[in-house]
Formats: C-alpha cells, sequence, structure tokens
C-alpha cells in the first residue's frame, strides 16, 4: 500500500463504516506484511503485493462511499454559543422578523428622511476622482497608514494651528476605525504605560467594556449618566475622578455620549480637565461624531482641544464612520500627544510593533477617500454642508419626537430628548418596556432604551410614539 493510501486508511474513519472499508482494502489488495513479497511482485510473482493505481483509486473510492455515512467529528463541537452582540443582535433580531412595518432603531448608522442609508456626494465626488485616476496604485500602505490622512486628521481634530500640531507634539497613525484605534492605543498603554487602568463612564458604549480587558488594561468605572433627570452626574462624575488613582486612564467621549446624548457643557468640561491634570491621570478621547453632533466641527472638538492646549498629553481615537459615512470602509486614528516632540518619535516607533502583528498596515480606498475630502477646499466646504444637514435632521427628529409624545399627553417628562445631543437617545425606558415594544409594535433598539435618532422618519415618528405611550402607560 502507498504512503498515501496508508495514511488514508490509517486515519481514523471514527464510524461503523470502518470496518467495511477494512473490509474493502483486503478484498482489493490483501498485503502478504512482508518485504520480500513487495520484491517478488515487482519480479512478476510472489503472494501479495504492491496497490496498484488503479486499486488505489477504487479504495479511495469505496472509502469515501462509506465515510458519507459517518457522523463527521469536529474539534470545535464542545464550543459554548456565543451569544449575540447585544448592538449588532438587533440589526439581527430585525432581519429576521417579516412584519412588514418593523423598525429598527439599534444600529448606529444615518438614514435618510425615507429610511434610506445614505452615501455623501462629496465621498462620491472624491470617490469618481479616485477611481478615474490612473496614475494610482493599491500598494501596501506603511505600517502607519495614509501620509495625507494623517496630517489632514490631526488637524481637523485638534485644529491646524494648534500649538501641539504645530510643534510636532503629537504622533498619529491610521487605524481601523474607531475600534481600531482604541484597541491599539490600549495595547499600547498596556505594554508601555505606568498606570494599565482605564476608567469608563457608567453607561458607555457597549464595546469599550470588551476593547480595554481584551488590550491587556484593567477596566474600572465613573459615574456619568444620572437617571433621575436623564443628565449628566456632573458632581458624581467629579468625585470618582478625584478618587481614581494618580496616573489612571480617563476614557472620555468627545461629544455626543454614546449612548446617553449627555454631554458636559464647556465650563463643566473645564472643571474636568482641571481634575484630571491635578491627578497626572491620562485622558483617553473617543470621537466618533465630531460636527454630527451639533453640525459645527469646532464645537465639536471643545474638550480635546481644550486638554490639548494645556500641555498636557492626552490619546485621541478618531472616527469617520459617522460624519462622512464610511462605516464600512473602517476609517480612524489615534493621535498621542506628547509633552516633547522627541517623545512622539519614541512613541510612533512602538505604535508600529503593535500594529504590525495585529493587521500588518491599513487599507487605502476609505484613507484616500478622507485625504481627498480634507485636503480639497471646495470639498472640505461642502462636506461640511452636508454635515450640517445630517446634524439637523437629527435635531428635527428629536422635535417630531417630543412633540408627538407631547401631543399624547404620554407620562413623564420628556424634555431630555430635546436636551440630549448627537445620534442616540436615551429614552429611560427598561428592559421590559423595550421589549414589549419590540413584541407588539416591531420597534427594535438595544436593551437599554438607546434609539437611534438617525433611524427615525417623519413618517415613522407617529408610530414610535405610540409604541412608546403604551409601554409607559401599560408595561411597568
Amino acid at each position: 500500500m502507498t504512503d498515501r493510501l496508508r495514511a488514508t486508511s490509517s486515519s481514523g474513519i471514527g464510524c461503523k463504516g470502518k470496518e467495511r472499508v477494512a473490509a474493502i482494502a483486503g478484498h482489493i489488495c490483501p498485503i502478504a506484511g512482508g518485504p520480500g513479497d513487495r520484491e517478488g511482485d515487482r519480479g512478476g510473482g510472489g503472494g501479495g503485493g504492491e496497490v496498484s493505481r488503479f486499486d488505489e483509486v477504487s479504495l479511495l473510492a469505496a472509502m469515501a462511499s462509506e465515510e458519507v455515512h459517518c457522523a463527521p467529528i469536529s474539534a470545535w463541537a464542545k464550543l459554548a454559543q456565543a451569544p449575540e452582540d447585544p448592538i449588532l443582535g438587533v440589526t439581527v433580531a430585525y432581519n429576521r422578523d417579516p412584519n412588514p412595518v418593523k423598525l429598527n432603531l439599534g444600529v448606529g448608522a444615518y438614514r435618510t428622511d425615507e429610511g434610506k442609508p445614505y452615501v455623501l456626494h462629496v465621498v462620491r465626488r472624491a470617490e469618481a476622482a479616485l477611481v478615474g485616476d490612473r496614475s494610482r496604485n493599491k500598494e501596501y500602505l506603511p505600517i502607519v497608514g495614509l501620509a495625507a490622512f494623517n496630517k489632514l486628521s490631526r488637524a481637523l481634530a485638534f485644529g491646524a494651528d494648534h500649538p501641539a500640531v504645530l510643534s510636532n507634539r503629537i504622533a498619529t497613525v491610521q487605524c481601523l476605525s474607531g475600534t481600531g484605534s482604541l484597541r491599539v492605543g490600549a495595547e499600547f498603554m498596556a505594554q508601555h504605560y505606568h498606570t494599565p487602568v482605564i476608567y469608563v463612564p457608567v453607561p458607555t458604549w457597549g464595546n469599550h467594556n470588551k476593547v480595554f480587558p481584551k488590550a491587556g488594561l484593567k477596566l474600572l468605572t465613573y459615574r456619568y449618566y444620572d437617571p433621575a433627570t436623564r443628565g449628566l452626574n456632573f458632581a458624581g462624575m467629579i468625585d470618582d475622578l478625584q478618587a481614581a488613582p494618580d496616573g489612571a486612564v480617563i476614557l472620555l467621549h468627545a461629544c455626543a455620549h454614546n449612548p446617553t446624548g449627555v454631554d458636559p457643557l464647556p465650563e463643566q468640561w473645564d472643571a474636568i480637565r482641571q481634575v484630571i491634570r491635578a491627578k497626572r491621570q491620562l485622558p483617553f478621547f473617543d470621537s466618533a461624531y465630531q460636527g454630527f453632533a451639533s453640525g459645527d466641527l469646532d464645537v465639536d472638538a471643545y474638550s480635546l482641544r481644550s486638554f490639548a492646549a494645556d500641555g498636557g498629553e492626552m490619546a485621541l481615537a478618531q472616527s469617520f464612520a459617522k460624519n462622512m459615512g464610511l462605516y464600512g470602509e473602517r476609517v480612524g486614528a489615534l493621535s498621542m500627544v506628547c509633552a516633547t516632540p522627541e517623545a512622539a518619535r519614541l512613541v510612533e516607533g512602538q505604535l508600529k510593533l503593535v500594529i504590525r502583528p495585529m493587521y500588518s498596515s491599513p487599507p487605502l480606498h476609505g484613507a484616500a477617500i478622507v485625504a481627498t475630502v480634507l485636503g480639497d477646499e471646495k470639498l472640505f466646504q461642502e462636506w461640511k454642508v452636508e454635515l450640517k444637514g445630517m446634524a439637523d435632521r437629527i435635531i428635527d427628529m428629536r422635535e417630531k419626537l417630543y412633540q408627538a409624545l407631547v401631543a399624547r399627553g404620554t407620562p413623564g417628562n420628556w424634555t431630555h430628548i430635546l436636551k440630549q445631543i448627537g445620534m442616540f437617545t436615551f429614552t429611560g425606558l427598561n428592559k421590559t418596556q423595550v421589549d414589549f415594544m419590540r413584541e407588539k409594535y416591531h420597534v427594535y433598539m438595544t436593551g437599554d432604551g438607546r434609539i437611534s435618532m438617525a433611524g427615525l422618519s417623519t413618517s415613522t415618528v407617529p408610530r414610535l410614539a405610540n409604541a412608546i405611550d403604551d409601554a409607559v402607560r401599560n408595561v411597568a
């Protein structure tokens, strides 16, 4: 029997066809078992011998026909069933629902008033220009990404004339959207920062609670949201930051806090900064909604720019998924603001060592789109207009939903819908009410009562208002 056939027949069939295959093998080529028999066979005589090519094929075919009756045995058979992601799982459940009037308010993606995904006009124009440029190629980017993208992203976040930018104190690397930027930053801190502990607000975006521990940071929390007022628990936040260890990493949402839509006022940001600097803590900003919250890029950057201006160090994870509609392109950047240009150079070198074994280098296309839009003054100005239009539509949906609830006399105070900002509203509905609305009205949202205002439209506001009104009146 040849080595290939011997390996096949001895690999373990693991089923009741095994004996039958052995019998077939013995019938096709009884092997006497010794070297002499092989030699005799080559000489034209002897009992038993080498399997002919024809017999080997026949045996393999016979074995295959027997094995179709065998139950496969997987190395992964004992894995536990993984739960659905609490956010992305909403869309999975929505897609399974055959009801024609179902409404998905769980997904964090902008929709038009017709409920359709929206590709920005400036993105289409930039993309067309890139595709039409025959001099472009598909070569790998450097580990740190597209240089023009990094420079323009940094300028967008901090301002092109910001002292930290002009003094070359910021190391910026292109990453895989906001999540990838957070992960790279967290792994860098876990390896090199003297206090690998990070404090996140309660509540926060669900993926924060997964990304940081996976990267090696110890995860702790500070108070942020006040369920009683459906606003900011500013006193609790300050107390918890003061009680946190000196040098701890503090995660901050730059604007449009997810999931609550509750942001500190500028004077509150100033107080928060003073506490963090006094404690020599390291602020780590997550900026996913610059320009998408208020409609003004500079207003939405107030918090991170004020921290960068005081000369202290900080980190920024930046995403272009929302404000440029590049969800599937996975475009983001990590910027580390350092005390000196030399420190920034050293940080960039170590960030390369984090990125290289993780994904080697980032994708080109989405970063090139962003660089084209930010680098062309005409496209940049058009983008700002489109961005303001998206923000204004969300603000309009807030007003319409609030007025619809007031018109129905829905119990409770709903002014928080107007006061909160950005893509999401933290309604205050509990999980029982959320489940009720899903079952009766086919309205889908996360279990904590967060709804995406961008998923609402003029035509669907009345249905949502009816569902909320029913849930509040009849479900505890």
